[in-house]
């Protein structure tokens, strides 16, 4: 990562990030500590799943870039960033703090962001949708075991990837995106999200949950997915405007997709 960027840091209107996983050996910490470095922000809105409390029951594993990220997050809240924390599924007991605040941050069940062009987001981790698109219990383990395989063989290749001087690169992404199955339960996730943002009365929903950095229009839902920072190294930035982007921190190229500031219309998808 050039240091232009912590010498001039990256100044947004808002910030979305989930998916983090400290606590787990696939967190890509390094990625999101430059990140939190290269950039500020009025917002700093923390999805879900930062602590992967799920990961530390089975093995406990702590290195000082996973510390890093949480000092790096209380210093921003500590010198005005207004940081809110929606817990997830992973990190779902800090749910029963919810209306509290630790260390200037904010924790919620939910939250409702109001962009500066007037939009109404509503954020929530997503894990709440599972049931609207539930697969078979067989399928369901079968998928877990398979994508904790998935991440094994993604560190495996990016360790080869390092030694020869090549870039990130997650192979689980490249595998869902060919995957039917795993296709179809992505949309299905979409549907149930912009159902949601009907039935709630806002204008989109920012969530994060299964890893697939994603925003576009569904019927008149604003549907943003923030991705993660396990596979993807992705995060949604709202502009002083209101114009939201999302971000991919592991590509030079950075800006991956745009909505723009008025009546959303369906994007492009990405390659």
């Amino acid at each position: 990562m050039s240091p232009i960027h912590r010498m001039h840091p990256l100044k947004y209107r808002a910030i979305f990030i989930s998916d983090v996983h400290l606590g787990s050996k696939d967190c890509k910490a390094e990625f999101l500590l430059d990140f939190l470095k290269s950039t500020e922000s009025e917002y700093l809105y923390l999805v879900g799943d930062i602590v992967d409390l799920w990961a530390m029951s089975r093995s406990l594993y702590w290195p000082q870039a996973h510390n890093n990220v949480i000092r790096t997050i209380l210093g921003k809240a500590k010198h005005g960033t207004k940081v809110i924390y929606v817990p997830g599924n992973h990190d779902d007991p800090l749910r029963d703090y919810s209306g509290m605040t630790f260390g200037n941050v904010a924790v919620r069940r939910e939250h409702i962001h109001t962009t500066a062009d007037g939009r109404r987001l509503l954020l929530m981790h997503g894990d709440e949708f599972d049931a609207a698109v539930k697969c078979g219990r067989l399928a369901h383990w079968v998928g877990d075991r398979g994508y904790d395989f998935l991440l094994q063989l993604n560190r495996m290749v990016n360790h080869l990837r390092r030694r020869l001087g090549l870039p990130y690169w997650s192979l689980a992404t490249y595998m869902k995106r060919r995957i039917k199955g795993a296709a179809r339960h992505i949309r299905n996730f979409e549907e149930a999200v912009a159902h949601e943002v009907h039935r709630r009365g806002v204008d989109g929903l920012v969530c994060g949950h299964i890893h697939h950095a994603e925003m576009e229009n569904i019927n008149g839902a604003l549907y943003c997915n923030d991705g993660d920072w396990v596979e993807n190294c992705t995060a949604l930035v709202e502009e002083h405007g209101g114009q939201l982007h999302l971000v991919h921190w592991a590509d030079a190229q950075r800006t991956v997709k745009s909505m723009p500031q008025t009546t959303p219309v369906p994007a492009s998808k990405v390659a």
